[in-house]
This record gives C-alpha cells, sequence and structure tokens, in this order.
C-alpha cells in the first residue's frame, strides 16, 4: 500500500494499492497550497 503525500504541506492526499509500502509526492487542492502556487508565478 502507497501513500500520496502533498509536497508543500505535507498533507495526505490518498493511497493507492501497490506491491511494495511507498511514498508519493503530488499537491493537494488546500488554499494554503493554492496560495504558495500563487505566489511562485
Amino acid at each position: 500500500m502507497g501513500t500520496i503525500i502533498c509536497q508543500t504541506c505535507n498533507s495526505t492526499i490518498g493511497h493507492f494499492e501497490d506491491e511494495k509500502v511507498s511514498r508519493l509526492y503530488g499537491k493537494c487542492d488546500c488554499e494554503d497550497c493554492k496560495a504558495m502556487d500563487e505566489d511562485l508565478d
């Protein structure tokens, strides 16, 4: 079982089935992450 973690705020976005335990990074849609994206533009 794997976990998808937000690379900005470290919250858990979701889980996926896999042979190994692993961690993937992505982005969530929370207000803090949206504000960080707008600051980078």
